[in-house]
């Protein structure tokens, strides 16, 4: 759920899931910008500015799309937690850290696909989530999210996730523009 008021040239936004309040949250602050440019509370042209918990985010029009402008959020290879395999039911080829979330890179998107994990073992760990990935066959890469202890099990499509699956993956693949395809029941396409 997004909260707005005006604030400061643009507007104050906070995103609650029905557990807890979060940092960072891509498709409410994609749905608040259609909906500020859509009921004509800003110009169809001109960029939406939200001050969040993460800075000061943007959007903009283009095309068909919305581009918005989200923080990097890197992640340093981490150890994993003993429970993260067995949650997952997989084998991990990469497991990193970053301030939100563990980002895990699995063998294929067969097995991503596939993925039936414990949630309850997930939500034993201190991270608001686990963000899976691997190489995409149609797409660039391919993701999950599993959020657990943030009261989500699985997100159907998480803009803060791809905040860390970006720089993953342009340094993997040498791209600075890639497409992605975030596989839960419900899927969507993250450019």
């Amino acid at each position: 759920t997004a909260f707005l008021h005006p604030e400061n040239g643009g507007y104050r936004l906070r995103w609650l899931t029905p557990a807890v309040e979060v940092d960072l949250c891509g498709h409410a602050t994609l749905a608040s910008a259609h909906v500020l440019w859509e009921d004509g509370h800003i110009p169809a042209d001109a960029e939406a500015r939200f001050h969040t918990r993460s800075g000061l985010l943007t959007c903009r029009r283009n095309g068909g799309w919305i581009e918005m402008n989200f923080p990097a959020k890197l992640g340093e290879p981490a150890e994993a937690p003993p429970q993260l395999k067995e949650a997952l039911g997989a084998e991990l080829l990469y497991v990193g850290r970053n301030q939100f979330d563990y980002l895990v890179e699995v063998a294929d998107e067969a097995t991503l696909r596939s993925l039936n994990p414990n949630h309850y073992l997930l939500r034993q760990l201190p991270v608001r989530g686990v963000i899976v990935t691997a190489r995409g066959s149609e797409y660039d890469f391919v993701s999950r999210f599993f959020a657990p202890g943030s009261g989500i099990d699985e997100d159907p499509v998480t803009g803060s996730a791809h905040s860390a699956l970006a720089p993953f993956w342009s340094k993997r693949l040498g791209k600075t523009e890639m497409i992605g395809f975030q596989a839960s029941a419900r899927g969507g396409v993250v450019k």
